[in-house]
């Protein structure tokens, strides 16, 4: 692996940030700005986790809408909506940082807005009583698009936080933490919410903390609380600690034409060198796969296989872990193999696992073997996955974090292989951008599956048709090897 660039961690942003190089070169070691900015992305991604993927988003699924079928197809529609305006919002946000100047202000109107605005989704009660289905998905849309743009000005600032030498270790904090902070929130949920009243261990609470009313579905809706106190406590350290972009004296219409200019100038640039714009291209559409693969996991699971929160929980926790693997597994395997015969085999391997999810029941093994759960023993006496169908779901959705994790860092890696040392802040610029650009397809093909053909699963399969295009499109690269000259 390599370190990484100080365009690749700045964003599309960093294509005028060349003078900060020299000045925040910086030792390696982190201090309190470097330490602060890690600190922000700990707090941010228990959204994703507990809200977007195993908690929050499949009880709207299966309790508010009532339908699974017609959930997922909602769900998607409203996250396709949000990648519209993200694609329409966020290239020229990214583009235009640097000019805008100073970053904290509106990181901190990102982080207001979607504080409230998490925490509302308390009210979201299964008889909408408190908020509506479209009130509950309208806020959830407007809190991904906040996610997103808080997600840019976050990544503009870790140069200035830990100076280049030391970006690769605050970049690696970062996701260290946001990792662990998201497997402490979804274990503490199972103890205080999910686990009370369902087992006799002496180290659970008899019942669900604070007094929370499992028949109105309040241990799935308190983690809108949790979520927003998280982000909202782990926020306060980069508005302290971290060091902000001096001013610039651009005025904000003029900042976002000036990076309106500076992406046609990066476009104009990279489309100059065939294979590397396959190669962006073809990334474009399986990284929206992975990451469409991820987001309606707990959908899915809630839908098809009937599992409720404890059982989502558990997973979130085991997966979250297991995911750990994959930054080993994608490392190993760029070394061996290469980053692009990595990326071919970490593509086919979530391609495989996808197919065989879309084939499982709680009646149904791998398509073809009828699982009568009346006629064999439980396999444990526990209170999650105690059928065969369960256990192999659970171990087909472990396969799917370590490979798509994997992909995460492959594919940084072999854009490496493929860019002209000249051009590197270019290339990166729009690598950034490409992966914002295109968050609106997996959702609208997830929503126009389902749709269609009144299946989750259908909807779902709609996702491998993204990842086996950019499969695909691979073929068509020449380089990437395990050598950095091009052709490799």
């Amino acid at each position: 692996m390599t370190e990484p660039t100080p365009v690749e961690s700045l964003g599309p942003s960093s294509i005028a940030s060349g003078p900060i190089v020299a000045e925040l070169g910086g030792d390696a070691k982190l201090n309190r700005g470097g330490i602060s900015w890690s600190i922000f992305e700990g707090g941010r991604d228990p959204y994703v986790i507990l809200i977007t993927i195993f908690i929050f988003m499949p009880y709207v699924s299966a309790t508010m809408v009532g339908d699974p079928i017609r959930g997922q197809e909602l769900i998607s529609r409203f996250q396709q909506y949000a990648g519209w305006i993200v694609m329409a919002t966020g290239p020229f946000l990214g583009a235009s940082i640097d000019k805008l100047g100073p970053r904290k202000m509106w990181l901190g109107l990102a982080v207001i807005g979607m504080v409230p605005l998490i925490a509302a989704l308390w009210w979201a009660k299964p008889d909408q009583s408190g908020l509506s289905i479209i009130a509950t998905m309208t806020i959830a849309m407007v809190v991904n698009v906040l996610f997103a743009w808080s997600e840019i000005l976050h990544n503009s600032m870790l140069i200035r936080a830990a100076g280049l030498k030391g970006a690769h270790s605050a970049s690696g904090l970062a996701l260290s933490l946001g990792n662990a902070a998201s497997v402490v929130a979804l274990a503490f949920t199972a103890w205080a919410f999910a686990l009370p009243g369902k087992v006799a261990w002496s180290w659970v609470p008899a019942h669900p903390l604070f007094g929370l009313n499992a028949a109105t579905h309040e241990p799935e809706r308190v983690v809108a609380l949790l979520a927003a106190g998280i982000l909202a406590v782990g926020a306060i350290p980069i508005f302290l600690f971290t060091p902000d972009a001096p001013r610039t004296g651009v005025p904000v219409l003029a900042a976002f034409r000036q990076g309106a200019a500076d992406l046609w100038t990066m476009l104009k640039t990279v489309r100059r060198y065939r294979d590397a714009v396959v190669y962006l291209l073809s990334r474009m559409l399986f990284l929206d796969g992975m990451n469409g693969v991820l987001f309606f996991y707990g959908v899915l699971a809630a839908g098809v296989m009937k599992w409720g929160p404890l059982d989502l929980l558990v997973s979130g926790i085991l997966g979250s872990i297991i995911a750990t693997l994959g930054g080993f597994v994608g490392r190993w395997l760029d070394h061996g193999i290469g980053p692009k015969n990595a990326l071919r085999l970490e593509i086919s391997m979530t391609v495989l696992a996808l197919t065989g999810l879309l084939g499982m029941a709680p009646d149904k093994i791998l398509y073809f073997w009828h699982y009568d759960a009346a006629a064999h023993a439980p396999l444990w006496n526990g209170p999650v996955y105690r059928t065969l169908p369960s256990v192999i779901f659970l171990l087909v959705g472990f396969s799917n974090s370590i490979f798509i994790t994997a992909q995460y860092a492959s594919a940084r890696t072999a854009l490496t292989r493929l860019t002209p040392p000249a051009q590197t802040g270019a290339f990166f610029g729009v690598y950034a951008l490409a992966g914002v650009a295109t968050a609106w397809l997996a959702p609208s093909l997830v929503n126009i599956g389902t749709r269609l053909t009144h299946s989750q699963q259908g909807g779902f399969a709609s996702i491998i048709l993204l990842l086996i295009v950019g499969l695909i499109g691979l073929m068509f690269v020449k380089g990437g090897g395990r050598d950095v000259n091009p052709g490799a």
